[in-house]
Order: C-alpha cells, then structure tokens, then sequence
C-alpha cells in the first residue's frame, strides 16, 4: 500500500472520529482503543480484500453503514464513480463489514423513519448523494448524543433520589446502610436501631465508633479498619450483642 495511501486512510479515520460532538466519548479509553485497532487494520493489508471498492468510493459509502440509506440508491451513485461496477450485494456485505471492523451497531431501528424523511427530502431537493449521506449521518449522531446525555441526566437524578431517600431513612431513626448527609465524608449507619459512625482518616484507615445520636461527635471507638467491608463485618456483630447502658 503506497504511503500516501495509508496517510489517506489514517487521516480519514481520525476525522470521522473527532466529528463526535461529545468530548466523553473523544476521551473514553475503549473509543481510542477501536480507533486504534480500526488504523491498524486499514494499514496492516497491502491486497484489500474489497477490490471493488477505492478510497473515494468508500469515502461515501463509510457513513451510511451508521444510518438509513437505500441501498440500491447508494448502489447507483457509487456506479456512477469511476471503478468495477458494484451488486446489491457488494453494496450492502461492504457495508454491514463497515459496522463490524470499527465495532460499531448496525442502523437503528427506531431511527429508520427518521433517516429515510430526511433522505428523501434532499434527494428531492437535488442535494447530491455524499450531502445526503452526511445530513443523515449527522441526525443519528445528533440523536444518539441527545439520547445519551438523557440516559446521564435520568441516572444522576436517580442517583441524587436514592441518596435523598436514603438521608431521610437515617434522620428518621430507621435501620439503614452506610450513609452521608450532604457532602460530609463522614458515613453513619444504624442496624438493629443501633447508630455508628464511620471516619476516614489522612493515613486513609477508617474510623467506627459507636454514637448515642447524629449531633454525637466524640462516642465510643470501636476499632481502626483498613476497608469498609471489615467495619461493616464488625458492626454487624455488635449491632446484636449486649451492651453496656449508655450515660
């Protein structure tokens, strides 16, 4: 593969991958690991498997894999560039290979309507084939980025509920986990109606001392641990054992 070639290649890549509007996803280690195994398969061959399909052939046809195009209209443009004439088949198996080397989901199905109403609209409007394909392809990322920034906003406001729900199971008295009240780093739980504190200290071992109430801050120290998992095994010892009365 002539160097000019595979700087063609590499370079496309990079430029399909920092067209996400999403800076999480440019970040994520998992989405520069495929964009690192993508480079290193689109330069690793000198004989293509494809031999139907040239740079600028798959130039067009790379982002359609990602959404809704008709095919057999893809087809007909991508005969209209000069090289071998293509099938149906070369079309679509190219295509659905697209999503599989750069690990990413075939089209979905919820946006199909969506895809097709934008597509033929502009073929409509005369927009030539590679426009179409990007305005496609730029609704189902647009889509997809709003979709994932919903699912952050419904899991940090779940989040943010339990949390809630869980502060007033310990201001009511009740039995409860190892909980924080607002952002102190200090944690308190209560098991059989018996409340203690937990408090991390600068050497990063944890404090459990047993309190009378929530405004106690001395209390009784129970031991120095170095996880929570082995205070909360004493707790659960103790929680049943008798007691001396507290003053």
């Amino acid at each position: 593969m002539p160097d000019d070639d595979r700087q063609y290649r590499i370079v496309r890549l990079l430029s399909e991958y920092v067209r996400s509007p999403s800076l999480r996803h440019l970040r994520d280690p998992n989405s520069l690991q495929r964009l690192a195994g993508d480079i290193v398969k689109e330069v690793a061959s000198a004989n293509p498997i494809w031999t139907k399909w040239s740079k600028d052939r798959e130039a067009v046809a790379r982002p359609a894999a990602y959404c809704w195009i008709p095919p057999e209209d893809l087809r007909d443009h991508l005969n209209r560039m000069a090289g071998p004439k293509l099938t149906l088949t070369d079309v679509v198996q190219r295509l659905r290979a697209f999503n599989e080397e750069a690990y990413e989901p075939l089209p979905d199905e919820e946006e199909r309507g969506a895809c097709l109403e934008i597509y033929h609209r502009e073929r409509s409007a005369g927009t030539d084939m590679p426009a179409i394909v990007a305005a496609v392809r730029q609704f189902v990322e647009e889509r997809r980025e709003f979709l994932e920034r919903a699912r952050q906003e419904a899991y940090h406001a779940r989040v943010e509920a339990e949390r809630l729900a869980a502060e007033e199971r310990l201001l009511s008295g009740a039995d409860c986990k190892w909980t924080a009240l607002g952002n102190s780093k200090t944690l308190h739980c209560r098991v059989n109606g018996r409340l203690f504190r937990l408090e991390p200290q600068p050497d990063k071992r944890l404090h459990l001392f047993r309190v009378r109430s929530l405004d106690d801050q001395s209390g009784e120290l129970v031991g120095r641990y170095a996880r929570r998992t082995e205070a909360t095994k004493i707790v659960g010892e103790m929680a049943y054992r008798p007691e001396p009365r507290w003053r």
